[in-house]
């Protein structure tokens, strides 16, 4: 809380020889009486009256301590300002095609990239950061953002199927760079995750890649999946069945477009190795952003003002009333 008047808190200092004049004239105004001994008296208890006898002059002293308070108008403060912290842009193109259900990730491929995305999203709260998927198409579940609670709702309705199937990584690079090539950051990523090898889309991925260098973003290419022999989920007639297949793609277009872009390429064949790669992508340098705040104040004299009022009428009240003094 803040003051717009604050000077006028100086007044509560006056209340410091008030008070002290009420004790001294309390204590001249106690009467005397000369009697053989005062210890029968003691037996006698005290009248409420006795008791409560301070009791307006303090409502008065609460009363012109809320009255200097309301005259100093306090303001509720919603803080705001304009400062610089540190976050660049970040686009993440994940590959959403059938071979991300392999499970030699668990519990698959593509729950395994969505869960330490999402970790990845909440270490970074000053990132603006967005969202492509693809597989035989590409769409934009989310354009860049601060609000990563909305983002990772999003990330959380991603799954196979929605889209056609295939994997066309040039065109998923392609609408991640044409999502953040306009971004006024210093530092723009983009994180592209796949399992697989270009087989759909008109964009080659070093095509993209190309467009990406141009525009100056950086990519981080991630090949998913172990070594060996997988098992991918196949809905039959009759269920779900396993087929067993060979996981490998083609890693050496992953390291030119890397390459090209002044990124990295790594390969992530289990979930803590998937974690560790995140992690290293997290100390990339943070260039500083500009954020706007505003301030927002609320008048908050009034309830000062009606607990002045209501000291002042209790006060008023209780010395002609019930704690009347009789000259």
């Amino acid at each position: 809380m803040t003051f717009h008047n604050p000077e006028y808190l100086f007044l509560l200092l006056l209340l410091a020889p008030v008070i002290f004049w009420y004790v001294w004239e309390m204590h001249k105004s106690d009467a005397s009486l000369q009697i053989s001994s005062h210890q029968s008296l003691i037996k006698f208890p005290k009248s409420k009256r006795l008791r409560y006898r301070h009791v307006p002059f303090v409502l008065r002293v609460l009363g012109i301590v809320a009255l200097i308070i309301a005259i100093a108008r306090p303001q509720a403060s919603n803080s705001w300002r304009t400062e610089s912290t540190e976050g660049i842009d970040i686009m993440m193109a994940l590959d959403i095609s059938g071979t991300m259900m392999a499970e030699d990730l668990k519990p698959n491929r593509l729950e395994a990239s969505k869960d330490v995305a999402t970790e990845f999203i909440m270490s970074r709260p000053n990132d603006n950061i967005g969202l492509v998927v693809f597989s035989g198409e590409s769409f934009t579940q989310c354009p860049l953002t601060t609000d990563h609670a909305v983002l990772v709702n999003l990330f959380k309705g991603v799954k196979y199927g929605l889209i056609e199937d295939g994997t066309a990584i040039g065109l998923g690079l392609a609408n991640a760079v044409n999502r953040i090539k306009d971004s006024k950051a210093k530092s723009k990523v983009i994180i592209l995750l796949t399992d697989g090898s270009n087989n759909r889309g008109d964009i080659a991925p070093i095509t993209a890649a190309e467009i990406a260098k141009t525009f100056g973003i950086r990519v981080y290419a991630i090949g998913v999946g172990s070594h060996g022999m997988v098992n991918i989920p196949v809905q039959t007639p009759i269920g779900i069945q396993y087929q067993q297949m060979e996981s490998e793609f083609d890693e050496k277009s992953l390291q030119d477009i890397a390459e090209l872009t002044g990124g990295q390429y790594f390969r992530a064949t289990d979930n803590s190795k998937l974690r560790k790669i995140y992690q290293e992508i997290d100390q990339l340098e943070k260039t500083k952003i500009s954020v706007k705040e505003y301030s927002k104040k609320n008048e908050e004299f009034f309830i000062f003002s009606l607990l002045a009022f209501l000291f002042l009428l209790s006060e008023i009240v209780l010395r002609n009333t019930v704690l009347r003094k009789i000259p």
